[in-house]
């Protein structure tokens, strides 16, 4: 992929292109618009377009960066780790919220959200023109829509203060774009959804297109972007509509697995929980070279024990990691004891003194790593590249228990249907063998803790309920600031983005 930069907003003139490379920017003077002005002639063409926008879901930006570790590593169920203090600056700098405009993590999501923002808005332009079947280019449409509120989603929220794009910009203006308001950015995303959920499909072919948009997808989105706003009601009729009867398979076909540990099957892919899934592939050829061009999941041997060797026949067949995100010590008590424990923490520092393996201590270790995602021998990559960069382990976006508990929590917190926020708890729990337990706000949060744990909802979870002040204070996070992220500090140059206030601006 070949997009021209000196900052984020100006790489919309350069949209053509379609490959996975998300990091090959070039610190150039974009010259115009004419790459793609023969481009989107025919129905492959635009399919091309659309599958270059999805394609940004799954970025792994410069530095290892993602949304999942970052966000992992802000929330106070995890610690940086890694091999040191300045193992990947952006993770580290999040976690103890010493970040700030030119050092964190905001850079790689800005340049993420904005990717998938430009690329959508060149496809919507271009769409109507294209000679192809009307209902399949209202079907492509309806998605790109449902993808620009998603990534405007993660934007409005991570930054607050942003730009609104809704048409490719011309050179011209590119130095020229103002920040909007949050609400005026929420309304596009409202509609977007609204209009994507018109058209979408209920289903689709499993075998041929796992992991496009549909109509529950969508829905589940608004729904999220309901309960940002606070917007309780619209946020549980949005979700109920997705989540159907507990326990039960809803009306899209969503059913909670019976077991737990299944989720994390690497083979299980697009089961019956899964609502929003990121696709991974071990058949990308991923190479040092170019680590942004993977489309492996880099999360998997992020996560892993570093130095790991197994002694017992009987130890996990772990592949020897980096140490990133261990649990922290209070999440650690917090899930002891549940049933979900054991396929989501791996207990090194138990099977250490047991005498079943060895590992080096990396920074902050506190012996307890993310089994949901820590790479196994098992799924190393039999393919071309690197086998830290070709893992194929997806990743759940949404699925089905995230939406059972923010139904609930909707209910609570806007003063619903108390019954159904129970029964919505209860079936999460019961699927693990747990009994019921109230469905307060706080049991909520709590239950969302351990069933989500690792996948990087945690920290949304605290900033949306107003918890993060408290739960963080330790870890240097500070009220009325680290709420949001900095602008990244190179979006500023020549522009007429502010910064945020929190961060030294006027914005």
């Amino acid at each position: 992929m070949k997009l021209y930069k000196t900052n984020i907003i100006a790489s919309a003139v350069a949209l053509l292109t379609l490959g996975a490379c998300a990091d090959s920017f070039l610190e150039i003077q974009p010259k115009g618009t004419n790459l793609e002005a023969n481009y989107y002639q025919n129905q492959q063409e635009a399919y091309n377009g659309l599958v270059a926008v999805y394609d940004v879901v799954g970025w792994t930006g410069n530095g290892f960066v993602t949304k999942q570790n970052t966000l992992n590593a802000a929330s106070d169920d995890h610690y940086a780790g890694g091999g040191g203090p300045t193992d990947i600056t952006a993770l580290q700098v999040w976690s103890n919220y010493t970040l700030d405009p030119a050092t964190g993590p905001q850079s790689e999501l800005w340049r993420k959200g904005f990717s998938g923002v430009f690329r959508a808005n060149v496809l919507l332009q271009k769409l109507p023109e294209i000679p192809m079947d009307e209902s399949l280019k209202a079907r492509y449409a309806a998605e790109t829509q449902f993808l620009r509120a998603y990534f405007y989603f993660d934007l409005v929220r991570l930054f607050e203060n942003i730009p609104l794009l809704t048409s490719p910009v011309p050179t011209s203006e590119m130095y020229d774009v103002p920040q909007a308001d949050p609400s005026a950015v929420y309304q596009l995303i409202e509609s977007d959804l609204k209009a994507a959920i018109q058209t979408l499909p209920t289903t689709v072919d499993m075998a041929t297109e796992a992991g496009r948009a549909t109509i529950g997808m969508a829905r589940a989105l608004l729904g999220k972007v309901y309960l940002r706003q606070e917007k309780f009601d619209l946020a549980a009729q949005e979700f109920a509509a997705v989540n159907g009867i507990p326990g039960e398979t809803s009306q899209y076909g969503y059913k909670l697995l019976d077991k737990f540990a299944d989720l994390w099957v690497v083979d299980n892919k697009f089961n019956s929980e899964s609502i929003f899934e990121i696709n991974f592939t071990s058949q990308s050829n991923g190479e040092w070279g170019c680590v942004s061009c993977t489309e492996g999941n880099v999360l998997n041997i992020m996560v892993g024990p570093r130095g790991y060797n197994a002694i017992s026949p009987d130890a996990p067949d772990f592949v020897s990691g980096w140490s990133f995100l261990p649990f922290t010590e209070n999440f650690f008590s917090t899930i002891q004891g549940d049933p979900r424990s054991y396929a989501t923490v791996a207990n090194l520092d138990s099977l250490e003194k047991a005498g079943a393996v060895t590992y080096e201590k990396g920074y902050m270790n506190t012996g307890y790593f993310l089994k949901k995602f820590a790479g196994r021998e098992a799924d190393r990559s039999t393919g071309g590249g690197v086998m830290e960069l070709n893992f194929r382990q997806n990743m759940y976006e949404i699925r089905l228990a995230d939406t059972y508990l923010l139904e609930a929590e909707a209910l609570v917190r806007g003063g619903g249907d108390a019954g159904r926020a129970q029964q919505l708890v209860d079936a999460i729990r019961a699927r693990v063998g747990l009994s019921p337990i109230p469905a307060t706000l706080e049991n909520i949060l709590n239950e969302r803790r351990i069933e989500l744990a690792g996948e990087g909802h945690r920290w949304f979870d605290l900033i949306r309920n107003g918890l993060a002040a408290d739960v963080l204070s330790d870890r240097g996070f500070m009220a009325g600031k680290h709420e949001i992220l900095p602008i990244p500090l190179l979006e500023l140059d020549n522009t007429l983005i502010e910064q945020n206030q929190e961060y030294g601006g006027t914005k």
